[in-house]
């Protein structure tokens, strides 16, 4: 600055300097990719709704092509679990082959458990906060299979408690 007059410069006046901290980047969530990253709560809350989704859809298509409808369906649900298992690989750091776990039985829930690596990786940038619906959903979905589970169970040993009480009572008359 030369020769500025001191009388003309305010001191009130807003700063001119860049002082704001950087953006953090953000890579955005691609559903149907093999490439790039996923959280936790994504990955299960996206995981259970296509598979909720794909199933009714594999229902429908059973119905009116049988067998090769039943077939097609497992397709899309194997593709799905393996395109978002390969994204969560890459958000703990490693690599997609490491989705082929999800063929085994309870090891596949290790995925759910691993947290994902701060920050930039060798395969991109974290995804965006989750949203309040991703959160509510990946809490609803344990819920649920949870009291599906009860239920199965509770509900034939009502019925057979039910049954043997209404035929101990013909016997007290």
């Amino acid at each position: 600055m030369a020769n500025v007059d001191p009388s003309s410069v305010n001191p009130y006046a807003a700063p001119r300097a860049a002082v704001a901290e950087p953006a953090e980047e953000y890579h955005p969530v691609k559903l149907f990719s093999v490439a790039g990253r996923i959280g936790r709560a994504r990955y299960i809350t996206y995981g259970l709704g296509m598979y909720i989704l794909i199933g009714i859809l594999g229902g429908a298509l059973s119905a009116v092509a049988g067998t090769v409808g039943q077939l097609l369906s497992f397709i899309a649900i194997l593709a799905v679990v393996f395109m978002l298992t390969i994204q969560r690989c890459h958000d703990f750091n490693t690599t997609g082959w490491l989705s082929l776990l999800v063929l085994i039985p309870i090891v596949n829930l290790l995925f759910w458990f691993i947290p994902g690596s701060d920050g930039a990786n060798r395969y991109g940038a974290p995804t965006p906060p989750n949203s309040v619906l991703t959160l509510v959903l990946v809490w609803f979905f344990p819920v649920v299979a949870v009291v599906g589970i009860l239920a199965a169970v509770a509900l034939p040993a009502y019925q057979q408690s039910v049954k043997r009480a209404q035929q101990v009572q013909p016997q007290q008359r």
